[in-house]
Protein backbone atom coordinates (compact mmCIF):
# COMPACT_ATOMS: atom_id res chain seq x y z
CA UNK A 1 0.00 0.00 0.00
CA UNK A 2 1.07 3.41 -0.99
CA UNK A 3 1.88 5.92 1.86
CA UNK A 4 1.47 9.53 1.37
CA UNK A 5 3.84 11.91 2.76
CA UNK A 6 4.28 12.15 6.83
CA UNK A 7 4.38 16.21 7.75
CA UNK A 8 5.03 16.89 11.30
CA UNK A 9 4.39 20.26 12.49
CA UNK A 10 7.36 21.19 14.60
CA UNK A 11 7.25 23.37 17.91
CA UNK A 12 9.64 24.37 19.98
CA UNK A 13 10.15 20.60 21.13
CA UNK A 14 8.99 19.51 18.15
CA UNK A 15 12.27 17.66 16.18
CA UNK A 16 13.52 14.27 17.51
CA UNK A 17 16.40 14.97 19.38
CA UNK A 18 18.98 13.52 16.67
CA UNK A 19 17.65 16.26 14.22
CA UNK A 20 20.18 18.64 15.97
CA UNK A 21 23.11 16.43 14.83
CA UNK A 22 21.91 16.27 11.20
CA UNK A 23 21.57 19.79 10.68
CA UNK A 24 25.59 20.00 12.18
CA UNK A 25 25.96 17.43 9.73
CA UNK A 26 24.66 19.29 6.53
CA UNK A 27 26.80 22.14 7.71
CA UNK A 28 29.92 20.54 8.04
CA UNK A 29 29.87 18.56 4.72
CA UNK A 30 28.91 21.88 3.07
CA UNK A 31 32.19 23.52 4.50
CA UNK A 32 34.19 20.56 3.89
CA UNK A 33 32.83 20.69 -0.14
CA UNK A 34 33.73 24.18 -0.06
CA UNK A 35 37.09 23.73 1.34
CA UNK A 36 37.74 21.52 -1.20
CA UNK A 37 36.67 23.54 -3.63
CA UNK A 38 37.90 26.90 -2.78
CA UNK A 39 41.46 25.29 -2.22
CA UNK A 40 41.94 25.08 -6.12
CA UNK A 41 40.46 27.73 -7.26
CA UNK A 42 42.17 29.84 -4.55
CA UNK A 43 45.23 28.15 -5.25
CA UNK A 44 44.86 29.20 -8.61
CA UNK A 45 43.90 32.64 -8.32
CA UNK A 46 46.62 34.04 -5.61
CA UNK A 47 49.09 33.10 -8.52
CA UNK A 48 47.40 35.14 -11.76
CA UNK A 49 49.14 38.55 -11.05
CA UNK A 50 52.68 36.45 -11.09
CA UNK A 51 52.38 33.88 -13.42
CA UNK A 52 50.37 34.95 -16.30
CA UNK A 53 51.87 38.86 -15.42
CA UNK A 54 52.43 39.51 -19.56
CA UNK A 55 50.05 41.92 -20.50
CA UNK A 56 48.33 41.78 -17.07
CA UNK A 57 46.55 38.30 -18.39
CA UNK A 58 46.00 36.93 -15.09
CA UNK A 59 44.42 40.30 -13.53
CA UNK A 60 42.35 40.96 -16.27
CA UNK A 61 41.06 37.44 -15.81
CA UNK A 62 40.24 38.08 -12.13
CA UNK A 63 38.42 41.27 -13.35
CA UNK A 64 36.27 39.24 -15.57
CA UNK A 65 35.73 37.02 -12.82
CA UNK A 66 34.22 39.90 -10.64
CA UNK A 67 32.35 41.78 -13.34
CA UNK A 68 30.57 38.74 -14.00
CA UNK A 69 29.46 38.04 -10.71
CA UNK A 70 28.58 41.58 -10.26
CA UNK A 71 25.37 40.47 -13.42
CA UNK A 72 25.44 37.32 -11.64
CA UNK A 73 24.59 38.51 -8.52
CA UNK A 74 21.71 40.87 -10.07
CA UNK A 75 20.09 38.67 -12.50
CA UNK A 76 20.63 34.36 -11.26
CA UNK A 77 20.42 33.86 -7.77
CA UNK A 78 16.73 34.01 -7.05
CA UNK A 79 16.11 31.98 -10.34
CA UNK A 80 18.53 29.73 -10.28
CA UNK A 81 17.44 28.66 -6.56
CA UNK A 82 14.16 28.60 -7.31
CA UNK A 83 14.44 25.94 -10.22
CA UNK A 84 16.68 23.89 -8.82
CA UNK A 85 17.08 24.33 -4.61
CA UNK A 86 20.09 24.97 -2.37
CA UNK A 87 21.61 21.73 -2.56
CA UNK A 88 21.62 21.36 -6.46
CA UNK A 89 22.56 25.14 -7.14
CA UNK A 90 25.28 24.31 -5.20
CA UNK A 91 26.36 21.47 -6.68
CA UNK A 92 26.03 22.53 -10.08
CA UNK A 93 27.26 25.89 -9.80
CA UNK A 94 31.00 23.82 -8.79
CA UNK A 95 31.28 22.55 -12.25
CA UNK A 96 31.41 26.52 -13.85
CA UNK A 97 34.60 27.32 -11.79
CA UNK A 98 36.27 24.48 -14.01
CA UNK A 99 37.03 26.00 -17.14
CA UNK A 100 39.00 28.31 -15.11
CA UNK A 101 41.36 25.67 -13.76
CA UNK A 102 41.24 24.51 -17.80
CA UNK A 103 42.65 27.42 -19.22
CA UNK A 104 45.85 27.27 -17.02
CA UNK A 105 46.84 24.50 -19.10
CA UNK A 106 46.98 27.49 -22.32
CA UNK A 107 46.59 30.75 -20.65
CA UNK A 108 45.54 33.02 -23.65
CA UNK A 109 43.06 36.17 -23.57
CA UNK A 110 40.44 33.78 -25.16
CA UNK A 111 40.81 31.45 -23.47
CA UNK A 112 41.44 32.84 -19.99
CA UNK A 113 38.63 35.36 -20.17
CA UNK A 114 35.66 33.07 -21.42
CA UNK A 115 36.63 31.06 -18.53
CA UNK A 116 36.57 33.92 -15.75
CA UNK A 117 33.38 35.07 -17.29
CA UNK A 118 32.05 31.37 -16.38
CA UNK A 119 33.14 31.91 -12.38
CA UNK A 120 31.10 34.85 -11.95
CA UNK A 121 28.02 33.59 -13.36
CA UNK A 122 28.31 30.48 -11.26
CA UNK A 123 29.46 32.33 -8.09
CA UNK A 124 26.44 34.10 -7.44
CA UNK A 125 23.77 31.50 -7.72
CA UNK A 126 26.60 29.40 -5.46
CA UNK A 127 27.25 32.04 -2.74
CA UNK A 128 23.61 33.14 -2.26
CA UNK A 129 22.62 29.34 -1.95
CA UNK A 130 24.96 28.80 0.68
CA UNK A 131 24.31 31.94 2.47
CA UNK A 132 20.53 31.07 2.70
CA UNK A 133 20.58 26.81 3.44
CA UNK A 134 23.16 28.17 6.75
CA UNK A 135 20.44 30.78 7.53
CA UNK A 136 17.08 28.15 7.22
CA UNK A 137 19.13 25.70 9.14
CA UNK A 138 20.08 27.86 11.46
CA UNK A 139 16.24 28.60 11.93
CA UNK A 140 15.28 25.21 12.49
CA UNK A 141 17.84 24.33 14.91
CA UNK A 142 16.88 27.34 17.08
CA UNK A 143 13.34 25.65 17.54
CA UNK A 144 14.90 22.82 19.42
CA UNK A 145 17.45 24.97 21.65
CA UNK A 146 17.63 27.68 23.95
CA UNK A 147 19.83 29.82 21.21
CA UNK A 148 18.94 32.83 19.58
CA UNK A 149 18.33 32.76 15.21
CA UNK A 150 20.75 35.57 15.26
CA UNK A 151 23.24 33.82 17.91
CA UNK A 152 22.83 30.64 15.62
CA UNK A 153 23.67 32.21 12.40
CA UNK A 154 26.90 33.51 13.59
CA UNK A 155 28.12 30.50 14.70
CA UNK A 156 27.15 28.71 11.73
CA UNK A 157 28.76 31.21 9.11
CA UNK A 158 31.91 31.11 11.69
CA UNK A 159 32.17 26.88 11.55
CA UNK A 160 31.61 27.51 7.46
CA UNK A 161 34.13 29.59 7.17
CA UNK A 162 36.61 27.85 9.46
CA UNK A 163 36.40 25.25 6.31
CA UNK A 164 36.20 28.23 3.91
CA UNK A 165 39.49 29.94 5.06
CA UNK A 166 41.81 26.28 5.55
CA UNK A 167 41.28 26.20 1.16
CA UNK A 168 43.62 28.83 1.76
CA UNK A 169 46.17 26.19 3.22
CA UNK A 170 45.46 23.24 1.36
CA UNK A 171 45.52 25.03 -2.15
CA UNK A 172 48.69 26.86 -1.48
CA UNK A 173 50.34 24.36 -0.10
CA UNK A 174 49.71 21.76 -2.88
CA UNK A 175 51.23 25.15 -5.30
CA UNK A 176 54.05 26.02 -3.30
CA UNK A 177 55.09 22.35 -3.29
CA UNK A 178 54.85 21.82 -6.74
CA UNK A 179 56.55 25.41 -7.13
CA UNK A 180 59.36 24.84 -5.16
CA UNK A 181 60.37 21.14 -5.59
CA UNK A 182 63.94 21.33 -7.28
CA UNK A 183 64.36 25.19 -6.98
CA UNK A 184 67.41 25.22 -4.86
CA UNK A 185 69.72 24.43 -8.03
CA UNK A 186 67.99 27.26 -9.73
CA UNK A 187 68.23 29.88 -6.83
CA UNK A 188 71.75 29.13 -7.16
CA UNK A 189 72.09 30.83 -10.66
CA UNK A 190 70.64 34.33 -9.20
CA UNK A 191 72.84 34.25 -5.84
CA UNK A 192 74.88 36.93 -6.95
CA UNK A 193 72.06 39.17 -7.80
CA UNK A 194 70.15 38.22 -4.74
CA UNK A 195 73.46 39.59 -3.09
CA UNK A 196 74.31 42.58 -4.33
CA UNK A 197 71.57 43.81 -6.42
CA UNK A 198 68.74 43.01 -4.37
CA UNK A 199 69.49 44.77 -1.40
CA UNK A 200 70.00 48.15 -3.04
CA UNK A 201 66.97 48.29 -5.75
CA UNK A 202 64.11 45.48 -3.71
CA UNK A 203 63.40 48.96 -1.72
CA UNK A 204 63.05 51.17 -4.57
CA UNK A 205 61.40 48.83 -7.02
CA UNK A 206 58.72 46.47 -4.44
CA UNK A 207 56.49 47.69 -1.57
CA UNK A 208 54.13 50.80 -2.20
CA UNK A 209 56.86 51.70 -4.47
CA UNK A 210 55.46 49.18 -6.95
CA UNK A 211 54.10 50.26 -10.31
CA UNK A 212 53.82 47.29 -12.98
CA UNK A 213 55.70 43.95 -13.05
CA UNK A 214 59.29 44.59 -13.80
CA UNK A 215 61.22 42.18 -16.35
CA UNK A 216 62.93 39.04 -15.59
CA UNK A 217 66.44 40.89 -16.37
CA UNK A 218 65.64 43.61 -13.56
CA UNK A 219 64.38 41.21 -11.19
CA UNK A 220 64.69 37.27 -11.58
CA UNK A 221 62.14 36.62 -8.76
CA UNK A 222 59.58 37.48 -10.82
CA UNK A 223 60.03 34.56 -13.59
CA UNK A 224 57.33 32.76 -13.93
CA UNK A 225 57.28 28.79 -13.85
CA UNK A 226 57.67 26.33 -16.48
CA UNK A 227 54.38 25.70 -18.15
CA UNK A 228 54.71 22.05 -16.81
CA UNK A 229 54.68 23.10 -12.65
CA UNK A 230 51.65 24.93 -14.20
CA UNK A 231 49.80 22.32 -16.06
CA UNK A 232 50.50 19.69 -13.39
CA UNK A 233 49.30 22.00 -10.12
CA UNK A 234 45.86 22.39 -12.94
CA UNK A 235 45.36 19.10 -13.18
CA UNK A 236 45.52 18.18 -8.94
CA UNK A 237 42.99 21.24 -9.01
CA UNK A 238 40.60 20.18 -11.55
CA UNK A 239 40.46 16.77 -9.25
CA UNK A 240 39.94 18.60 -6.81
CA UNK A 241 36.70 20.58 -7.61
CA UNK A 242 35.20 17.14 -9.30
CA UNK A 243 35.39 15.96 -5.55
CA UNK A 244 33.85 18.64 -4.22
CA UNK A 245 30.78 18.65 -6.53
CA UNK A 246 30.36 14.96 -5.72
CA UNK A 247 30.25 15.42 -2.13
CA UNK A 248 27.84 17.99 -2.38
CA UNK A 249 25.50 15.41 -4.41
CA UNK A 250 26.27 12.48 -2.37
CA UNK A 251 26.35 13.92 1.27
CA UNK A 252 23.89 17.19 1.64
CA UNK A 253 20.21 16.72 2.37
CA UNK A 254 17.81 19.13 0.43
CA UNK A 255 16.48 22.59 2.12
CA UNK A 256 13.11 21.16 1.31
CA UNK A 257 13.28 19.32 4.68
CA UNK A 258 13.11 22.41 6.59
CA UNK A 259 12.02 25.15 4.90
CA UNK A 260 8.41 23.79 4.20
CA UNK A 261 5.57 26.45 5.65
CA UNK A 262 8.11 28.82 5.59
CA UNK A 263 7.66 32.32 3.41
CA UNK A 264 11.27 33.07 2.22
CA UNK A 265 11.60 36.21 -0.77
CA UNK A 266 11.61 33.62 -3.35
CA UNK A 267 8.34 31.62 -2.42
CA UNK A 268 5.47 31.69 -5.27
CA UNK A 269 7.27 34.37 -7.55
CA UNK A 270 7.95 34.19 -11.23
CA UNK A 271 11.63 34.90 -12.84
CA UNK A 272 11.27 38.80 -13.21
CA UNK A 273 9.27 38.89 -9.90
CA UNK A 274 12.37 37.58 -8.03
CA UNK A 275 14.21 39.76 -9.23
CA UNK A 276 12.52 42.51 -8.87
CA UNK A 277 12.72 41.37 -4.80
CA UNK A 278 16.67 41.46 -5.44
CA UNK A 279 16.61 45.27 -6.65
CA UNK A 280 14.01 46.13 -4.32
CA UNK A 281 16.06 45.86 -1.55
CA UNK A 282 18.52 48.40 -2.64
CA UNK A 283 16.12 50.97 -1.89
CA UNK A 284 16.04 50.21 2.38
CA UNK A 285 18.37 52.43 3.73
CA UNK A 286 19.85 49.30 6.07
CA UNK A 287 20.94 48.09 2.82
CA UNK A 288 22.42 51.39 1.58
CA UNK A 289 24.19 51.53 4.73
CA UNK A 290 25.92 48.47 4.66
CA UNK A 291 27.36 49.06 0.90
CA UNK A 292 30.75 50.39 1.71
CA UNK A 293 31.98 47.89 4.13
CA UNK A 294 30.94 45.19 1.43
CA UNK A 295 32.23 46.36 -1.19
CA UNK A 296 35.84 47.07 1.25
CA UNK A 297 35.88 43.18 1.96
CA UNK A 298 35.58 42.91 -1.95
CA UNK A 299 38.72 45.73 -2.60
CA UNK A 300 40.96 44.48 0.43
CA UNK A 301 40.40 41.01 -0.83
CA UNK A 302 41.15 41.86 -4.47
CA UNK A 303 44.30 44.02 -2.87
CA UNK A 304 45.66 40.93 -1.08
CA UNK A 305 45.49 38.39 -3.83
CA UNK A 306 46.77 40.17 -6.58
CA UNK A 307 48.49 43.20 -5.28
CA UNK A 308 50.06 41.91 -1.77
CA UNK A 309 51.18 38.60 -3.92
CA UNK A 310 52.87 40.72 -7.07
CA UNK A 311 54.12 44.06 -4.85
CA UNK A 312 55.40 42.65 -1.88
CA UNK A 313 55.80 38.70 -1.66
CA UNK A 314 56.85 37.98 -5.55
CA UNK A 315 58.74 41.35 -6.17
CA UNK A 316 61.06 40.94 -2.73
CA UNK A 317 60.94 37.31 -2.15
CA UNK A 318 60.04 35.20 -5.22
CA UNK A 319 56.77 33.48 -6.79
CA UNK A 320 57.58 30.53 -5.07
CA UNK A 321 57.26 31.86 -2.21
CA UNK A 322 53.46 33.02 -2.91
CA UNK A 323 51.73 29.61 -1.46
CA UNK A 324 53.51 29.83 1.88
CA UNK A 325 52.56 33.35 2.99
CA UNK A 326 48.91 32.59 1.87
CA UNK A 327 48.88 29.50 4.00
CA UNK A 328 49.72 31.73 7.12
CA UNK A 329 46.77 33.90 5.76
CA UNK A 330 44.40 30.65 5.40
CA UNK A 331 45.44 29.41 8.97
CA UNK A 332 45.21 32.38 11.14
CA UNK A 333 41.98 33.21 8.86
CA UNK A 334 40.28 29.75 9.55
CA UNK A 335 40.94 29.69 13.52
CA UNK A 336 39.45 33.80 13.70
CA UNK A 337 36.40 32.97 11.64
CA UNK A 338 34.80 30.61 14.35
CA UNK A 339 36.58 32.58 17.22
CA UNK A 340 34.79 35.99 16.24
CA UNK A 341 31.32 34.48 16.48
CA UNK A 342 32.30 33.12 20.39
CA UNK A 343 33.60 36.65 20.97
CA UNK A 344 30.54 38.53 19.58
CA UNK A 345 28.66 36.07 22.35
CA UNK A 346 30.55 37.85 25.09
CA UNK A 347 30.66 41.41 23.72
CA UNK A 348 28.72 41.93 21.42
CA UNK A 349 29.13 42.69 17.57
CA UNK A 350 30.59 46.55 17.80
CA UNK A 351 33.85 46.24 19.60
CA UNK A 352 34.96 43.12 17.56
CA UNK A 353 34.20 45.09 14.14
CA UNK A 354 36.25 48.39 15.80
CA UNK A 355 38.69 46.30 16.26
CA UNK A 356 38.98 45.09 13.13
CA UNK A 357 39.21 48.15 11.85
CA UNK A 358 41.86 49.78 13.89
CA UNK A 359 43.93 46.52 13.14
CA UNK A 360 43.16 46.47 9.40
CA UNK A 361 44.02 50.56 9.51
CA UNK A 362 47.30 49.63 11.16
CA UNK A 363 48.15 47.03 8.52
CA UNK A 364 47.84 49.39 5.85
CA UNK A 365 49.47 52.03 6.89
CA UNK A 366 52.68 49.55 7.61
CA UNK A 367 52.36 48.66 3.89
CA UNK A 368 52.44 52.27 2.85
CA UNK A 369 55.57 52.73 4.87
CA UNK A 370 57.39 49.17 4.80
CA UNK A 371 60.73 48.97 2.56
CA UNK A 372 61.42 45.76 1.64
CA UNK A 373 64.61 44.09 2.37
CA UNK A 374 65.03 40.39 1.09
CA UNK A 375 65.97 39.23 4.50
CA UNK A 376 62.75 40.12 6.19
CA UNK A 377 60.63 36.69 4.83
CA UNK A 378 59.30 36.61 8.75
CA UNK A 379 57.11 39.77 8.40
CA UNK A 380 55.50 38.76 4.96
CA UNK A 381 53.85 35.82 7.33
CA UNK A 382 53.11 38.34 10.14
CA UNK A 383 51.21 40.62 7.57
CA UNK A 384 49.45 38.08 5.84
CA UNK A 385 48.24 36.63 9.39
CA UNK A 386 47.37 40.09 11.07
CA UNK A 387 45.12 40.43 7.49
CA UNK A 388 43.27 36.94 7.91
CA UNK A 389 42.26 37.77 10.83
CA UNK A 390 40.53 41.13 9.81
CA UNK A 391 39.20 39.64 6.86
CA UNK A 392 37.92 36.52 9.01
CA UNK A 393 35.85 39.23 11.04
CA UNK A 394 34.43 41.15 7.95
CA UNK A 395 33.43 38.09 6.23
CA UNK A 396 31.67 36.34 9.45
CA UNK A 397 29.86 39.82 10.72
CA UNK A 398 28.97 41.05 7.66
CA UNK A 399 27.47 37.74 6.27
CA UNK A 400 25.94 37.48 9.76
CA UNK A 401 24.21 41.08 8.75
CA UNK A 402 22.80 40.37 5.96
CA UNK A 403 21.01 38.04 7.06
CA UNK A 404 19.90 39.19 9.93
CA UNK A 405 18.88 42.92 8.59
CA UNK A 406 16.42 41.18 6.12
CA UNK A 407 14.60 38.50 7.85
CA UNK A 408 12.49 36.37 5.21
CA UNK A 409 14.48 38.20 2.27
CA UNK A 410 17.68 36.14 3.14
CA UNK A 411 18.01 35.07 -1.18
CA UNK A 412 18.07 38.94 -1.71
CA UNK A 413 20.45 40.08 0.70
CA UNK A 414 23.25 37.33 -0.02
CA UNK A 415 22.39 38.57 -3.30
CA UNK A 416 23.31 41.51 -2.62
CA UNK A 417 26.02 41.35 -0.53
CA UNK A 418 27.55 39.34 -2.86
CA UNK A 419 27.24 41.86 -5.92
CA UNK A 420 28.81 44.69 -4.00
CA UNK A 421 31.50 42.34 -2.42
CA UNK A 422 32.06 41.60 -6.24
CA UNK A 423 31.93 45.21 -7.24
CA UNK A 424 34.43 45.99 -4.93
CA UNK A 425 36.62 43.50 -6.12
CA UNK A 426 35.96 44.34 -10.30
CA UNK A 427 37.32 47.53 -9.17
CA UNK A 428 40.44 47.00 -7.40
CA UNK A 429 41.17 44.39 -10.12
CA UNK A 430 40.38 46.97 -13.08
CA UNK A 431 42.75 49.59 -12.05
CA UNK A 432 45.10 47.25 -10.71
CA UNK A 433 47.24 47.28 -13.58
CA UNK A 434 47.28 51.11 -13.42
CA UNK A 435 48.04 52.59 -10.47
CA UNK A 436 51.23 52.10 -8.04
CA UNK A 437 50.37 50.35 -4.92
CA UNK A 438 50.44 53.49 -2.46
CA UNK A 439 47.40 54.70 -4.36
CA UNK A 440 46.07 51.38 -4.59
CA UNK A 441 46.66 51.32 -0.08
CA UNK A 442 45.13 55.35 0.05
CA UNK A 443 41.71 54.22 -1.76
CA UNK A 444 41.50 50.85 0.71
CA UNK A 445 41.75 53.23 3.31
CA UNK A 446 39.28 55.56 2.46
CA UNK A 447 36.60 52.93 2.09
CA UNK A 448 37.22 51.43 4.92
CA UNK A 449 36.76 54.49 6.94
CA UNK A 450 33.42 55.54 4.99
CA UNK A 451 32.29 51.41 5.59
CA UNK A 452 33.24 51.93 9.47
CA UNK A 453 30.95 55.18 9.75
CA UNK A 454 28.00 53.50 8.04
CA UNK A 455 28.08 50.49 9.86
CA UNK A 456 27.97 51.94 13.26
CA UNK A 457 25.08 53.90 11.68
CA UNK A 458 23.31 50.52 11.28
CA UNK A 459 24.15 49.69 15.00
CA UNK A 460 23.41 53.05 16.93
CA UNK A 461 19.94 53.27 15.11
CA UNK A 462 18.89 49.70 16.54
CA UNK A 463 18.15 48.17 13.04
CA UNK A 464 19.46 44.78 13.37
CA UNK A 465 17.49 44.43 16.67
CA UNK A 466 14.40 46.43 15.15
CA UNK A 467 15.03 43.42 12.16
CA UNK A 468 15.40 40.41 14.06
CA UNK A 469 12.60 38.07 14.35
CA UNK A 470 12.08 37.25 18.37
CA UNK A 471 8.95 34.95 17.92
CA UNK A 472 10.69 31.56 16.48
CA UNK A 473 9.22 30.17 13.25
CA UNK A 474 7.17 27.19 12.93
CA UNK A 475 8.33 24.49 10.81
CA UNK A 476 7.07 21.51 9.01
CA UNK A 477 9.73 18.19 9.33
CA UNK A 478 9.01 15.57 6.45
CA UNK A 479 9.65 12.45 8.01
CA UNK A 480 10.32 10.23 4.71
CA UNK A 481 13.74 11.65 3.36
CA UNK A 482 13.42 9.26 0.26
CA UNK A 483 11.26 11.80 -0.82
CA UNK A 484 14.37 15.04 -0.95
CA UNK A 485 15.39 15.47 -4.25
Amino acid sequence: MELSPKFIEVKPNGFQPSERWRIMKNILIIGFAFMIHFMAFMGASNLQSSINADNSLGTFTLASIYGSLIFSNIFLPMLIISWLGCKWTIALTFAAYMPFIAAQFYPRFYTMIPAGLAVGLGGGPLWCAKCTYLTVVAEAYATVSDLSVDILVTRFFGLFFMFYQMAQVWGNLISSAVLSYGLEDEAATYSSWNVTVNASLIGKMCGANFCGVDSAMENPNLVPPSPERIQLISGIYLACMLLACLIVTFGVDSLARYDRGRTGSGTGKSGFKLLAVTLKLLGEKSQLLILPITIFIGAEQAFLFADYNAAYVSCAWGISNIGYVMICFGIINAIAAPVTGSVVKLTGRIPVMLFAFFLHMGILIALLWWRLQPQQGLLFFILSGLWGICDAIWLVQVNALSGLLFPGKEESGYSNFKLWEATGSVISYAYSPYLCTDIKLYVLMGILCLGIVCYLVIELTGRVKNAVIEVKQDFQLVASAEKFR
